[in-house]
């Protein structure tokens, strides 16, 4: 299945962004990607020909039933795994292997226990970043995370959205022109996992990237996707592909109790298998 094209639309943030000076979102493209585990009779195909292209600027969200590839699919976007057919490209140019143009925030925050949060942000810091500039990034990050008041704190002294506010935030570090986000809020509880999203709408506004962001929460693509793509399996092939593309309608921060976000869940429900009406 064919979804070659940038949108029309760059969004409005990345716009404010480049006027501000900030980092240069970069348009991410899949051309082709498939990938296979394993050789011979154990081999084990997971992806095939996935065509797909994300705006500068854009928040897409991909949304699919466990194993599908999500993961491997936003791991060969950043060089964290190599396509065995295809490839991916940033602003045009190929994914090389941990590519510097890319940043990673997972489920687990993964930070360093015996650091304070200040110095796990720091982490994230291009090599050679001069010492004043990059403690002015680190502290520019903080605030925008809402975690000044609690920099000198570290990791066990902080709450589990804390904990992941300071991985955001670190991953932000480079001024990364692809954010990629594998399951980011789903270990937090349901208040905090919206809190947390109305703050990735925030951060993104404030340091606009394109933003690929791996999800199983049918809401939370709908709350934060320009759009949704959904990957799955056809007939009797092992391999998932591109099932489904679904532009979200409305401005963010979008209202959710939405009508139309509601009937959309649904449908992106029914993509999943998952019967939308059953109570």
């Amino acid at each position: 299945m064919s979804l070659l094209g940038t949108p029309a639309r760059r969004t409005a943030s990345a716009r404010a962004g480049t006027a501000a000076g900030g980092a240069d979102a970069g348009a991410l493209r899949f051309e082709g990607v498939g990938r296979t585990f394993g050789d011979g009779a154990g081999a084990r195909d997971v992806l095939r020909a996935i065509d797909l292209e994300l705006a500068a600027g854009e928040v897409v969200a991909l949304l699919g039933p466990s194993g599908c590839g999500k993961s491997t699919l936003l791991r060969a976007a950043g060089g964290l795994d190599t396509p065995t057919t295809g490839r991916a490209l940033i602003g045009g140019s190929a994914v090389r292997q941990h590519d510097e143009r890319c940043a990673v925030a997972f489920q687990e925050p993964r930070l360093l226990p015996w650091r304070t949060l200040r110095a796990n942000v720091a982490l994230g810091l291009p090599t050679g970043t001069e010492r004043r500039a990059g403690a002015g990034r680190v502290d520019e990050l903080l605030e925008l995370v809402g975690l000044a008041d609690h920099a000198d704190l570290r990791p066990r002294e902080v709450s589990g959205g804390m904990a992941q506010r300071t991985s955001l935030a670190r991953a932000l570090a480079r001024r990364p022109g692809v954010l990629l986000l594998d399951e980011p809020f789903g270990a937090l509880d349901a208040l905090t996992r919206m809190k947390m999203q109305d703050l990735l709408l925030a951060v993104h506004a404030g340091s606009p990237t394109t933003v690929l962001l791996v999800t199983h929460d049918v809401d939370e693509a709908l709350q934060l996707a320009d759009r949704v793509v959904v990957l799955g399996r056809s007939g009797d092939d092992p391999a998932a592909t591109v099932t489904e593309l679904v532009p979200v309608p409305g401005a963010r921060p979008r209202d959710r109790g939405s009508v139309e976000l509601a009937q959309l869940r649904g449908r992106l429900l029914e993509s999943l298998g998952v019967d939308a009406h059953r109570r």
